[in-house]
């Protein structure tokens, strides 16, 4: 048998840390002990807790540790990290320990650091007196990684005790038979805070959102500042080009049946683009004239495209290389607070692996299983709202931007 003592603080009842250490010991074949509780007695108060923790060897003993430092239980015993050489570029060490999008610290000759950026399922390179996240394509021969569990310091996202937070009172998936509005309502609050304040928000927008005609909500929200980085695929550029251009998107008309001609618009539009030489172009040779694509270009929001397997071309400053393409991401969401996620699965998906736990999350999508998929990675910072994102959109348009229509060209009409 082995055994380790660990500390939980914080507000380890209300956030739920508490039990779900004991659940994973547990449900791990271990035992625990309780050798000291403190609970607080009001909500701001935070609690404490030492548990002496019991596996059947040192190997169980160690694979249970490191996951309860990703609910934030500390060792009482104080290491330093141990470390391991990368074999090669592009591989880890054995053992090496896999990071959370947690706050994390690594102690480094009796000293915490903070390890840099806060991304999950990487490994932690240390480099002089620093800790950086790595992904395999960060790593070089003889890089010194992080192995196993000793000095590794896991801060998690703890539940909002200051009852003014949207956030904090939602916390959940909203089914399709919940009311929307009051929620949205907040959002709009929220939102409105952010924009005035010193938020940053991001926009990840799907192909549905030009089908079902959503996407001028959107510029309604871009006309008035209230995205300020717009992320998306090539699918979703082309339609929008498509609608601009012919008013539709792969062959349907927001207002109509099929179009004729529809199936080939977005090969055109595609054709269009790539000829202007970009979207920026288009927009300045005043060829692209409405679209999300157009306003995003007039008042100066970022616009990160990544491209896709199934594209028939990418236009011009879309990403391909999938590598290069979470490179970008990455660094495009350091500075984010608040992200909508859009009717797009994979891509919500993708987004939500790089951001800080501390980024409050709405998803919106029709599909349950794809909302509480994207939204379990950010714990007490996350709504899911079950519902189509055009009906969304035009009631969030409506309590941001009232009577505000924004200028609308005659393109494909």
């Amino acid at each position: 048998m082995a055994s380790e003592t660990i500390e939980l603080r914080g507000h380890i009842i209300d956030s739920l840390i508490l039990p779900k250490v004991l659940d994973q010991i547990l449900t791990r074949g271990a035992t625990f002990k309780i050798a000291e509780i403190k609970v607080g007695q009001n909500r701001v108060d935070q609690s404490f807790a030492r548990i002496e923790v019991t596996a059947p060897s040192s190997d169980d003993l160690n694979d249970l540790i490191r996951r309860l430092l990703q609910h934030g239980a500390e060792v009482v015993k104080k290491n330093d990290v141990e470390l391991g050489l990368a074999p090669a570029d592009g591989i880890f060490p054995h053992d090496f320990y896999v990071t959370t999008n947690q706050q994390t610290f690594v102690r480094l000759k009796g000293r915490e650091v903070e390890v840099r950026p806060s991304t999950m399922d990487s490994a932690i390179a240390i480099e002089g007196d620093t800790a950086r996240a790595v992904k395999f394509f960060d790593v070089r021969e003889g890089a010194k990684i992080v192995v196993g569990h000793n000095g590794v310091r896991v801060v998690p996202v703890q539940r909002s005790t200051s009852h003014t937070s949207l956030f904090e009172f939602v916390n959940r998936t909203i089914g399709a038979d919940e009311p929307k509005g009051p929620l949205i309502r907040e959002l709009g609050n929220e939102l409105t805070r952010a924009r005035d304040g010193d938020g940053r928000i991001a926009v990840v927008a799907g192909p549905a959102l030009v089908r079902t005609g959503a996407g001028e909500h959107l510029q309604r929200l871009i006309e008035q500042k209230f995205v300020n980085r717009l992320f998306a695929g090539n699918t979703f550029a082309v339609f929008d080009v498509e609608r601009a251009l012919y008013g539709t998107a792969l062959g349907f008309h927001p207002k109509h049946a099929l179009a004729g001609g529809g199936h080939e618009n977005h090969i055109r539009a595609t054709n269009v683009i790539r000829e202007c030489g970009g979207i920026t172009s288009a927009v300045e040779k005043e060829i692209l004239k409405d679209g999300v694509m157009h306003s995003c270009v007039k008042h100066n929001v970022d616009m990160v495209l990544t491209g896709s397997i199934r594209d028939d071309a990418p236009i011009p400053g879309v990403t391909t290389d999938v590598v290069e393409a979470q490179k970008v991401m990455r660094d495009k969401l350091s500075d984010i607070t608040h992200v909508l996620l859009l009717g797009t699965v994979e891509h919500s998906m993708a987004v939500a692996t790089l951001l800080a736990p501390s980024v409050k999350t709405v998803c919106v999508d029709i599909d349950p299983w794809a909302v509480e998929r994207v939204i379990e990675n950010q714990p007490f910072q996350s709504i899911g709202l079950v519902t189509d994102v055009a009906p969304f959109l035009r009631e969030l348009a409506e309590v941001l931007c009232p009577g505000k229509k924004g200028q609308r060209s005659s393109a494909g009409t």
